[in-house]
Parts: structure tokens; C-alpha cells; sequence
């Protein structure tokens, strides 16, 4: 049995958008359910999921295991797993981490573009690595098995991350540098450092981490695929699209700015006020994971490796990292 498994989006959700995850035969989703959100403000976001989850009961579900993903593809449903893009909704209580993974969640950055309070943002000038806090929270997550994820973190703080983490760290939302030089793709010493713990990296297909932006080509993005494989080995990668559908322009200066400003930060790949680029004409939703699919074959991935680009290796990903370390049951 084969998955599908889409490791960030971030999408102006509907009933439309359910329907398509279905017909692009999506078996799971990691959604961002918190930028900048307080603990109380997260919760009131699970609140509206829990609210989707009994309107939409044949559409949706919620993903807590990996065993989520395998009831969600037999029974026709997207298993939904929550996911934060800055530590906010743990404040600055250790204590909470736990309570957040019992909630549901399982990923958290640790840094969204800014200095946090545990880690450095890729749009600081300087980074010095992780804080003491830091250091901290990544043990805590460790043992409770909320995933550590560094998309929007700076190098010197994503490497020290995996290499101090005693469980595999992710990048769930990025491209290689080398293709496409965006402030928030990752260069090779960076990957590196994740996959050789074991870690795992999502290819994004936000405009703005592509080469040629919206009118980067399907061949164009497998080629890139196909020579990350090559160099760092197929396993440690997957999908992770960075989808924002349906969002309105307005929700950039929430992603960017938070309250953290009084001013408008235009953010990478922007020089007047941002908004939200157009899709690639062949990957504009989630039924366009066939098209996805048959480029990854066309450059010669074989039927094993690309069923673990589209899902597999993320799958086997969750089954190691979402449970606390003294419950590696099979759940």
C-alpha cells in the first residue's frame, strides 16, 4: 500500500478544498495551524478543525499516528495533522510542549523568519545558533515526539538543531539553494546535516522557492527532485508543497508581519506590498498530484522511489518520530 502525504499547507479551507484533496487522492496533510497565535489563540483554531472534522466526517479526519494515514486512505478520507511555523503557541512555558502534542499538534519551527526565543529566523542578518532555551525545547519535543521542524530557520541554527536532536529533524517546506536561490531554500551543507540524522525534507512548490517562480516548468522542478536524490538519497524526501489556495492577499502581512511590527515586512521575493504569487499551471491544487506523479517518473524515478517521494517516506517518517519515546508502539 502506497500513500500520498503533502507535508505543508496552508490553504483558505473549504469544502471545495476537501473535495479536491479527494480527487487528488491526498491521504494526509500537515496544515499550519498557527504563525504567530498565543497558546489560547491555537487552541481556538483546533476548535474550527474540530468543527470541520464533524461537518465533513467523509472528507476529513483528524491525524494523530501514523496508523491515521492507513485508516484515512481505507476509508477515502485526508488525514489532517496540525502542524505550527513558529513556537509561539508554546509561549515561553517548557511545560506546554507536552500539553500541545497531547492536543494533537506535531510539528512545531523554531523560528519563523525572525529570532525566537529558541532559534534564529533565515531573514536575520546574524545567526547564532540556537538559545539555551532552545536547547532545551528540542529535548522536551524530542521526548513528547513533537517533529522539529527548520523551514524558515537560518543555517547555523538548523544544523546545530539536527545535530543536537536525538530524533530526526524535518524541513517540511523548501527547495535546494543551488536550483533557486531564495532567501528561504537550503543550501547543500544544510541538507546534508538533516538527512545524515536520519531527517526528512519537503519539495515546495510556492512560487517563490521556485526557479522561474510561477512559470517554473514540471520538468524543471523533477530534474531538481531527481539531483537532490542523487546527492543526498531518495529516502529523505518528499512533498511538501507550501500550498496557500484560496488565501486572500491580506493574510501575507499576518504570515509576515504578526504584531511583531508596526511596518509592513514585504518578505522575501517581494519589492512592493506581497501577495500571494500564482501556482505553476500544472500543480494549481491538490488534484494535480497525477501531473506531479508522472514528471517525477518522467526523469527516471523508478515505482518504489517515487511512491516514497509522494508519500512513503513520510509515512515511514511518522511512524518513527510522532509517538513519546517510551511508547514506540504501532499505533
Amino acid at each position: 500500500m502506497s500513500y500520498r502525504i503533502d507535508a505543508l499547507q496552508y490553504a483558505n479551507w473549504s469544502e471545495k478544498i476537501f473535495r479536491q484533496m479527494r480527487t487528488g487522492r491526498v491521504d494526509a496533510v500537515h496544515v499550519t495551524i498557527a504563525y504567530h497565535e498565543t497558546f489560547r489563540e491555537t487552541v481556538l483554531n483546533m476548535e474550527r478543525w474540530n468543527r470541520w472534522f464533524e461537518t465533513w466526517p467523509d472528507l476529513i479526519m483528524k491525524g494523530r499516528w501514523a496508523g491515521d494515514v492507513r485508516r484515512a486512505h481505507e476509508t477515502g478520507r485526508t488525514a489532517i495533522f496540525f502542524g505550527f511555523q513558529n513556537p509561539s503557541p508554546m509561549e515561553d512555558d517548557i511545560g506546554l510542549v507536552e500539553i500541545l502534542h497531547d492536543l494533537g499538534a506535531r510539528f512545531m519551527q523554531l523560528s519563523y523568519n525572525n529570532q525566537s526565543l529558541l532559534a534564529t529566523g533565515c531573514y536575520e542578518a546574524e545567526d547564532p545558533g540556537l538559545t539555551r532555551m532552545g536547547r532545551q525545547v528540542i529535548r522536551e519535543m524530542n521526548r513528547v515526539g513533537l517533529v522539529i521542524d527548520m523551514s524558515h530557520s537560518a543555517d547555523r541554527s538548523t544544523i546545530e538543531a539536527a545535530e543536537l536532536s536525538s530524533r530526526p529533524i524535518t524541513i517540511t517546506h523548501a527547495n535546494p539553494h543551488g536550483w533557486h536561490p531564495a532567501l528561504r531554500n537550503k543550501r547543500d551543507d544544510v541538507i546534508r546535516a538533516v538527512v545524515e540524522h536520519g531527517g526528512m525534507m519537503g519539495f515546495s512548490l510556492y512560487p517563490h522557492h521556485l526557479k522561474d517562480k510561477s512559470a517554473c516548468t514540471l520538468e524543471s522542478f523533477c530534474a531538481m527532485v531527481a539531483g537532490a536524490a542523487e546527492r543526498f538519497g531518495v529516502r529523505h524526501f518528499g512533498i511538501g508543497s507550501d500550498l496557500c489556495q484560496d488565501q486572500p492577499d491580506s493574510v501575507v502581512e499576518w504570515m509576515r508581519t504578526g504584531r511583531w511590527s508596526k511596518e509592513l515586512d514585504y518578505g522575501e521575493g517581494s519589492a512592493a506590498a506581497p501577495g500571494f504569487p500564482p501556482q505553476p499551471d500544472w500543480f494549481r491544487d491538490n488534484r494535480d498530484f497525477d501531473r506531479l506523479e508522472a514528471g517525477l517518473r518522467a526523469v527516471g524515478f523508478d515505482a518504489s522511489e517515487v511512491a516514497g517521494l509522494m508519500g512513503d517516506n513520510w509515512y515511514r517518517f511518522f511512524e518513527e518520530n510522532f509517538a513519546p519515546q517510551e511508547q514506540r508502539d504501532d499505533r
